[in-house]
């Protein structure tokens, strides 16, 4: 009898497998996201495609869903846990046989489960163990950049942290390791004891009568993204101004037959994503990233749109393959884009894979900006206000002025790749295919 139970569960043990449930890329910069809620529990059936967590990045929250059918085992990472992009989030049991490859060879499984443990490979030269010191806690991922480079556990307290609660994130470690001072010691941190500098303090408000308010989750990610880009890359900041009014007056007669013929109301956006990307194909060498001591040149023109959120956030929707489409097809798809961003219906590969950004300053009435970068791009240009000037106009018979519809556009570049002739240029480029528009094309 005893035989004969055991010959019964044997196919059963045999007939699952493990499978991984892995943080997916979520964006080219994304290298982190935070779990935000845990929609089912250890134990729990889960379907394919259903929602298993929820998580959020400085760009997006997003759903993570189940690859395939299964019993959800070993949660891994709690919630507000920041997690790498690749990093196994929990395994799921499958039937043998399931859609899904397994992750490793098939192997019998065997009960019970004992954890393996790494043997890391003996240094050459002891250095000192990286783990959590002080109030600083310190991921794998932010580990495995410190042993690589040599970082002692002293200088990782001197890093200040932009992660949650102050945890210190990839992009600390890569604005670290760029400073070239840096880079110097650590090329003797084996020799030499080394002394952090001391930090100074940073300056607090003591008046009175004030409101404390604290940054939601997407502020604080923004700011991290805006300091990191000021670090990474040198900007410079190039200006044109330009005359629109072929533009204006072409839009303003129109619109209403645009807006018949293709149900989309027709603003300056799509306009402005035209001619950026016309100009790329002329100086493809904008259109670029650096990793390295290399560049990376995007054959694919994927335009993002800096769009402006309920909240006051800004988030960077991204029009894939701009050169492709005409005006009608970019106009749906910024209205489109738009829509959805407002509302917080945009998917994750909707905002990454960006290669050129524009943001449009004169939707608040601004004259012109000096944007930052979006990383890893190289440039992002700044749209102004449209106003009537009086401006002086070349004719036949002499000079004469005007009322025309004038505006500056701004371009601030990465000056590690693009010099002062490259984004000039470029700019220019822009420029004139916005006053060169043919007003006579039909729509």
């Amino acid at each position: 009898m005893q035989e004969q139970a055991n010959s019964l569960t044997l196919p059963k043990f045999f007939g699952m497998a493990k499978q991984e449930l892995i943080l997916p890329k979520m964006g080219e910069s994304i290298m982190e996201a935070t779990i935000l809620k845990w929609l089912k529990k250890e134990g729990d059936w889960v379907a394919q495609d259903e929602t298993v967590l929820e998580v959020a990045t400085d760009k997006v929250d997003s759903e993570v869903p189940a690859p395939f059918s299964g019993k959800l085992t070993q949660i891994q990472f709690k919630e507000n846990d920041v997690v790498p992009i690749g990093k196994v989030l929990a395994y799921i049991e499958t039937e043998a046989g399931a859609n899904a490859a397994p992750s490793s060879p098939e192997k019998p499984i065997q009960e019970p489960a004992k954890p393996v443990q790494r043997v890391e490979p003996i240094q050459a030269k002891p250095q000192q163990p990286i783990v959590a010191n002080g109030n600083k806690f310190l991921s794998p991922l932010v580990r495995s950049i410190a042993k690589e480079e040599n970082i002692s556990n002293e200088q990782l307290q001197s890093i200040h942290g932009t992660g949650l609660d102050g945890r210190i994130t990839k992009r600390d470690m890569m604005a670290f390791l760029s400073n070239a001072e840096n880079r110097s010691v650590l090329s003797v941190a084996a020799e030499l004891p080394i002394t952090p500098p001391e930090k100074p303090a940073a300056p607090v408000y003591t008046g009175s009568n004030v409101e404390i308010i604290e940054m939601d989750r997407m502020r604080k990610l923004i700011a991290d993204h805006m300091v990191m880009s000021k670090q990474t890359s040198p900007h410079v900041t190039s200006y044109v101004e330009i005359d629109v009014t072929a533009v204006v007056k072409w839009r303003e007669k129109v619109k209403d037959q645009f807006a018949k013929n293709y149900g989309q109301k027709l603003t300056f956006t799509p306009i402005f994503i035209e001619a950026i990307a016309r100009a790329i194909k002329d100086y493809p060498m904008i259109n670029v990233s650096v990793q390295g001591t290399q560049i990376m040149r995007k054959l694919d023109i994927n335009v993002g749109m800096a769009a402006a959120l309920p909240s006051g956030n800004l988030i960077v929707p991204v029009i894939k393959n701009a050169d492709r489409l005409n005006l009608a097809g970019l106009c749906y798809a910024v209205n489109d884009l738009a829509d959805r961003a407002r509302k917080n219906k945009l998917k994750p590969e909707e905002i990454q894979d960006g290669t050129f950004t524009l943001t449009n300053v004169g939707t608040f009435g601004n004259i012109m900006g000096t944007p930052i970068i979006n990383q890893p791009q190289v440039a992002i240009l700044a749209t102004g206000i449209i106003k009537k000037k009086p401006a002086v106009i070349e004719t036949d018979m002499g000079d004469v002025i005007a009322i025309r519809h004038m505006m500056y556009l701004s371009l601030s570049y990465d000056h590690r790749v693009v010099d002062g002739a490259l984004g000039g240029s470029f700019l220019k480029k822009v420029g004139d295919y916005l006053e060169q528009f043919d007003v006579n094309q039909p729509i």
